[in-house]
């Protein structure tokens, strides 16, 4: 994309592990480190070796560390989760399952969610990257069926694996789901002017509005939260739900603001206001602040309704696994 946008200049990808990558053993919600798949990343754009970094966005925490900021959000690709069933149950959805079968997935919050509503089926960690739980699933009768998110599938030029989408009355999906993140220098101006080309302003709002949602309930990879946002006729509508592992306590609500506000020109002391980690100058400022109070007061809606409680048991549970 920014080949496109500037022919002139000259991009070189330096690829890299990370810690995420490398721990393919241990389910994410127990490594317990939040920067599981940027810390290395973030340390080669610190020392100057690389200039911008390409994340999943679902994987940056909700709070960067000082001197890095978001400069880019891209255009968001299909958020929903996605069912990749094993050869033998091709053309299935997943209430056609024999009883009993077994699901793979690692995340508290696709395991929290499908357990209540398919109550006959077993949910199984399974870990890797992609390539690696497709084999799994492929190549051994250990899972009938397993949980990817589509975007991912899509991006790898595999979505014809895709048996089912779950909607997101099936399943919310996670904070930042789909979308890809730019991280950069927060002082480096010319890369974040550059980079800002690619912001695309609906999924900014989308996923500013989800950010803060998530920050402000302190949830992470080790408890269930999970949300669905649409934006339509100028309004942002954000769900926003939490769950017990099991599923069986849930909170959910969804609210509503307006974004349509005019671009500004802010030149001055403003210049680089970030909403939860997120710089975005070509998308309205007031419209990120609406986005994110959004986030932030329907955090607090869930608080109010005993949030905190089935968060902090989900955490406790989850250590003692």
């Amino acid at each position: 994309m920014l080949r496109e946008l500037y022919p002139s200049l000259h991009f070189e990808i330096v690829a890299m592990s990370t810690t995420g990558d490398k721990i393919l053993d241990t389910a994410l919600s127990k490594i317990g480190e939040k920067s599981l798949f940027t810390k290395e990343l973030e340390n080669a754009l610190e020392r100057n070796e690389v200039d911008l970094v390409v994340h999943s966005l679902k994987d940056l925490p909700t709070s960067l560390p000082p001197g890095f900021t978001i400069g880019a959000v891209c255009k968001r690709e299909n958020p929903l989760d996605a069912v990749v069933f094993h050869p033998k149950n091709c053309g299935k959805t997943l209430s056609l399952l024999p009883e009993k079968s077994v699901v793979g997935t690692s995340s508290l919050r696709r395991a929290a969610q499908l357990k209540t509503k398919f109550p006959q089926l077993e949910f199984r960690d399974i870990r890797g990257n992609l390539n690696t739980r497709l084999k799994k699933l492929d190549e051994k009768e250990d899972f009938s069926a397993i949980i990817l998110a589509a975007a991912g599938l899509k991006r790898m030029g595999w979505e014809n694996r895709i048996g089912q989408l779950l909607s997101p009355e099936d399943c919310l999906y996670a904070v930042g789901q789909g979308a890809l993140a730019v991280e950069v220098r927060a002082k480096d101006q010319e890369i974040l002017n550059m980079v800002s080309a690619l912001h695309d302003a609906d999924t900014v709002l989308c996923c500013i509005a989800e950010r803060a949602f998530m920050k402000r309930l302190e949830g992470g990879c080790s408890v269930p939260v999970a949300v669905n946002t649409m934006l339509k006729d100028g309004q942002l509508y954000l769900t926003g739900a939490v769950y017990s592992l099991d599923g069986s306590d849930s909170l959910k609500e969804t609210m509503q603001t307006s974004v349509t506000y005019p671009q500004r020109n802010e030149d001055g002391p403003n210049d680089d206001v970030q909403h939860v980690g997120i710089t975005a100058k070509n998308v309205p400022g007031q419209a990120q602040e609406a986005a994110e109070n959004l986030g932030v007061e329907l955090a607090s809606l869930l608080l109010s309704k005993g949030a905190k409680h089935i968060l902090s048991v989900a955490r406790q549970l989850n250590d003692a696994r």
